[in-house]
């Protein structure tokens, strides 16, 4: 009995995986740092983790899963918006095979960036590593499913890219090494172009549906409002105002790489003016905090300094639109997602 049991659950595995070959997008695939990392970090040996208390305490009922966050991510709820699992699966997460990312998978590291300089200094995984998990994904899917059913579902799958805000915050305006080589206009100008070959060797890979997500307000993170304390902790404008010029420069790239690659649909997700829509004007979405996170003081704290036996986290992060000092609540994951969906992805439904 229990043989049939399992042998019928393993025979509506199959055919699901057949069926969604014919759907719009088959599957979500995320590359990028720790805004859509669903648990990659927790097998890498760094510092910079997330699977502890209280992350991931609205998760499912409460489970920390390495998501930089009190719960779901904006790829989940962009999975679940195209009729997908509603969480997507870490790549390196041992308790998930090839059946299960078949219809999504996350190779994201958090704290990583175009820069490999960025990776390098939290000893995370670096972009060109992620893009190497992807084809090894890659030829597990074509021994599940057959060459021709693979190929239809990478060509169909929406390919989401989320990175950046740590090459600038983590790594340019932080150390001295990539200052010293590039002016801020030239190191844009240098991520972008490492943003445009990693799209283009995601095209010739088979990839033809593609998102790549621009900065947040980057200025306005609890952390950089805390040490802004000769502006009365107000958000840093030059943080921002480089956050728009990059996301100029990437959608220069958009436009050129849809010119330039026939076939490929590549959108820029803009995600600045909604998250600082929420930030200005917080109750209007529902929040009554914009300036500090949910976890501990929420001033200067994010992963190990956000932890269960820091008494200060709030009660109810459905409050808050940051949950630590760098990184939103469930409750804003959300509502970008929504409208990234409504109106960057709108086309791939």
């Amino acid at each position: 009995m229990m043989f049939k049991a399992m042998a019928w659950l393993f025979l509506v595995q199959i055919l699901l995986q057949i069926l969604s070959v014919h759907a719009k997008v088959p599957a979500i695939i995320v590359f990028g740092d720790s805004s859509v990392d669903s648990g990659n970090n927790n097998y890498v040996r760094t510092i910079l983790k997330g699977n502890f208390e209280p992350y991931g305490r609205d998760f499912n009922g409460g489970q920390p899963t390495g998501r930089f966050s009190n719960g779901r991510l904006p790829t989940d709820f962009i999975s679940e918006a195209f009729g997908l699992k509603p969480a997507i699966p870490a790549y390196l997460d041992p308790s998930y095979h090839i059946m299960d990312f078949a219809t999504g998978v996350c190779f994201a590291s958090a704290g990583t960036g175009y820069d490999n300089a960025t990776s390098n200094f939290l000893s995370v995984i670096p972009l060109w590593k992620e893009l190497e998990y992807y084809k090894e994904y890659q030829k597990k899917l074509r021994d599940y499913l057959g060459n021709e059913k693979a190929n239809a579902i990478l060509g169909e799958s929406l390919h989401l890219i989320s990175l950046g805000t740590n090459d600038f915050l983590e790594n340019y305006y932080l150390l001295p090494g990539r200052r010293s080589q590039f002016s801020v206009e030239d190191y844009q100008s240098f991520l972008v172009g490492i943003a445009g070959n990693f799209i283009t060797e995601l095209f010739q890979l088979g990839a033809r549906k593609i998102s790549v997500g621009g900065l947040p307000p980057m200025g306005c993170l609890p952390l950089e409002r805390t040490t802004n304390i000769f502006s009365r902790r107000d958000c840093v404008e030059r943080y921002n105002n480089v956050a728009r010029d990059f996301n100029k420069k990437l959608q220069e790239v958009v436009v050129k790489l849809n010119k330039e690659l026939s076939g490929i649909r590549l959108v820029l997700a803009n995600l600045y003016d909604i998250l600082l829509e929420i930030i200005q004007s917080p109750n209007s979405f529902g929040f009554e905090e914009a300036a500090v996170g949910c976890c501990a003081t929420g001033m200067l704290e994010m992963g190990y300094m956000c932890n269960r036996f820091n008494p200060f986290t709030c009660a109810d992060a459905d409050k808050y639109v940051f949950w630590d000092t760098f990184h939103p609540t469930e409750k804003t994951n959300r509502i970008v997602a929504d409208h990234v969906v409504k109106h960057s992805l709108a086309e791939f439904l």
